[in-house]
């Protein structure tokens, strides 16, 4: 079977098990009483079923499997320990609620098994700030901390219908392509096989009314531990400029695939810090939440996100070879007056909330003199 053909099959496959799984899962989740019921940190408007991640697991990993009967891929076995432990975890979390802390040892372990026996991290930064090859402890530490993060991002993105599956299906295809063009098979099986796997979720939780579903932190865990590893092998493929279809100033055309996690989950966190509180702490700081604010549905405020994640990556691929300094300050320049307008916007109609030192003084202060 061609390379090609079987990351194809592989992707249908994770579909159709998908597609197959969620009506499923949404039966199991009536019939042990397992909802997400509105409160004031959900957008949720009706008691709506979770654990939909685990139809995103179970369809991600028998196509995975099913692909490496044909692709060799010898570091699969440690990704998918960190996968099993990322998936009980958020089990756990969506059944009986677990404390941050232990979520965040979860992920400590995870991490460890990516970096350490898959040997999976980040040995080079392409130039960026003027550095090139990193010691090892520079490495790990550096990868510790993309993984974890990645991880975060990809939890908080699942807030309103879609949102975190259409980001993570546009950034699981633009870097599946990428592997794919580039000859790195066993990572574009994985990428297009996780994007099987969303898809057939994304259709019941943006278009299902019968089989309805929330992803849950069993579903966003997963995602985001798979994009971590995906993340850092691209990082990885591309150091040496002189193969076929590399990228320069990967770190940062990474980062712009992942825009929207990223930056968010960036901004939140700080945003939680400045008021003293957990940045893991549950609030409604982020750019969907402020979308809704200003009148939109789950669906326009889903798409919104993902074409302006889109509109990054267009511009960031054409313009790769300008250098990550310039580029990340385009990205950082550009992002920024993005992430503004929607509160400026919504301090004009006088929807302010007057606890939110993101929009009552940083926001308005920087546009009004912007205006002036």
């Amino acid at each position: 079977m061609s390379n090609f053909l079987v990351i194809l099959v592989s992707s249908v496959m994770a579909l159709g098990i998908s597609l197959y799984s969620v009506p499923v899962v949404v039966s199991l989740a009536h019939l042990l009483n397992l909802f997400d019921y509105p409160n004031d940190r959900s957008s949720a408007k009706s008691a709506i079923p979770t654990l939909g991640g685990i139809a995103i697991f179970i369809s991600f990993v028998f196509s995975s499997i099913f692909g490496l009967m044909f692709v060799e891929f010898s570091e699969f076995v440690y990704i998918f320990g960190a996968v099993i432990l990322m998936f009980f975890i958020g089990l756990k979390d969506d059944i009986a609620t677990i404390s941050p802390i232990k979520k965040l040892f979860a992920q400590a372990i995870a991490a460890c098994f990516i970096i350490f026996p898959a040997q999976i991290r980040f040995t080079n930064l392409h130039g960026f700030f003027g550095i090139w090859e990193i010691s090892v402890l520079q490495s790990v530490i550096l990868t510790f901390v993309a993984i974890v993060f990645t991880i975060n991002a990809f939890n908080l993105m699942d807030g309103i219908d879609g949102l975190a599956a259409g980001l993570s299906i546009l950034s699981s295809v633009v870097f599946g392509g990428w592997f794919l063009i580039s000859g790195h098979l066993s990572y574009a099986l994985i990428s297009f096989s996780l994007t099987g796997s969303i898809l057939g979720f994304f259709f019941y939780n943006v278009y299902g009314k019968k089989n309805r579903i929330f992803m849950g932190d069993t579903g966003s865990l997963v995602i985001g531990t798979v994009m971590s590893v995906i993340l850092i092998k691209f990082n990885e493929f591309n150091i040496d400029q002189s193969l076929p279809y590399s990228i320069a100033s990967a770190p940062v055309v990474s980062f712009a695939f992942l825009i929207y996690p990223m930056a968010d989950a960036l901004r939140v966190f700080t945003i939680r810090i400045l008021q003293l509180k957990s940045p893991f702490t549950a609030d409604k700081n982020h750019l969907h939440h402020r979308l809704l604010a200003m009148g939109y549905s789950h669906k326009r405020a889903t798409y919104t996100i993902i074409v302006l994640n889109l509109l990054f990556i267009i511009p960031v691929l054409a313009f790769q070879t300008l250098g990550p300094a310039r580029l990340l300050g385009f990205i950082v320049f550009t992002g920024s007056f993005l992430f503004l307008i929607p509160a400026y916007i919504i301090r004009k109609r006088h929807l302010i909330d007057n606890n939110d030192p993101y929009q009552k003084l940083l926001l308005p202060d920087l546009l009004d003199r912007f205006k002036k």
